[in-house]
């Protein structure tokens, strides 16, 4: 598998921050000395894991100075550590305020409204941090997976796709163009990127879904089997697979088949509505087929639970007509 989608935080070394220190020394006045001494006494407790006291020194260094960048920017990162989202992204804006060229800030400031799943903002920091960096690819990545969250997939394609132009051959960056223009009803292209997302990460179930999805969508309802049954082959306890197995082998006209994948899926996951609504429709198919009443109360117990789990789902009128229709 590759590393996770945002797995990449800037996290300055000591000796880094050391020469950031040592440059500002030269031109400190008597504030910005002060500030510089509180921020290297920040980072001295940091490093000791001391994180209440770095805090306050920190605190300190920009009452003394409030411009002083560099302690907004060590804040960020010790609020992000210690998961107190909302003062590290306050601090990282602070950061952003008093040096807007700084790349590692307004990256760090879109991966913390990334897990607050604040994706408004977190766009806008990446925008600008992509801006900055026009050639970074986690940022591009970042900024195409933050467009897709708050569903401009105009956005996500055209930061995807310059992230593919830094670097094709990263399976990540694949299966987000292929989820992107899977959403645009572009299947073909979906395909492409999720076939090329395999050559890069072979055996990734994940991709293989996602790739047999695309086909079931564009009636390649073979090859999408193949798919499916190499991913419970590698994972005999993925409910994903068998549900869309079971639809897969719907559409193949294998009612038999269709059963036992949707009846495993909901074993695995008992609040699979589309796997109950999936196996309604094979037991009713077999129920016309044979002219069993009892397989019609059967599908209609299936269709009755889905709806339970999930009154709101897609065509849920038409369910309910079902269910009317077959009761009586």
């Amino acid at each position: 598998m590759v590393r996770s989608r945002f797995s990449i935080i800037f996290k300055p070394g000591p000796f880094h921050l050391f020469i950031i220190c040592l440059i500002l020394s030269f031109s400190a006045g008597c504030n910005q000395q002060q500030a510089v001494d509180l921020y290297v006494d920040g980072i001295m407790f940091k490093e000791l894991d001391e994180n209440d006291i770095a805090i306050e020194k920190l605190n300190s260094a920009v009452k003394v100075d409030r411009r002083f960048s560099p302690a907004y920017s060590l804040l960020g990162e010790i609020y992000r550590e210690i998961k107190d989202y909302k003062k590290s992204a306050a601090s990282y804006e602070n950061a952003t305020q008093f040096n807007p060229w700084s790349f590692e800030d307004h990256f760090n400031l879109g991966r913390v409204y990334q897990l607050m799943k604040k994706f408004t903002q977190a766009v806008k920091a990446y925008s600008r941090a992509c801006e900055i960096r026009p050639d970074h690819l986690q940022a591009h990545v970042n900024a195409a997976e933050s467009f897709y969250q708050i569903q401009d997939y105009n956005n996500a394609l055209v930061y995807g796709e310059r992230a593919e132009q830094i670097d094709g051959d990263v399976s990540e960056v694949q299966k987000l163009l292929g989820d992107i223009y899977e959403l645009q009803k572009d299947y073909d292209q979906a395909i492409r990127s999720y076939k090329r997302a395999l050559e890069i990460d072979s055996n990734n179930p994940e991709v293989m879904i996602s790739l047999a999805v695309a086909y079931l969508r564009t009636n390649r309802n073979e090859p999408a089997k193949e798919l499916l049954t190499s991913v419970i082959q590698l994972q005999p306890d993925n409910g994903d697979a068998y549900q869309y197995l079971g639809y897969c082998y719907l559409r193949l006209n294998d009612v038999g088949k269709s059963v036992k994948n949707y009846s495993r899926s909901i074993e695995l996951n008992n609040k699979d509505w589309e796997s109950y609504r999936g196996l309604g429709v094979a037991y009713m198919l077999r129920a016309l087929s044979e002219n069993d009443e009892l397989l019609k109360s059967k599908a209609v117990y299936q269709w009755k639970i889905s709806l339970k789990i999930n009154p709101d789902q897609p065509r849920h009128a038409r369910l309910r007509s079902l269910i009317r229709k077959y009761s009586r």
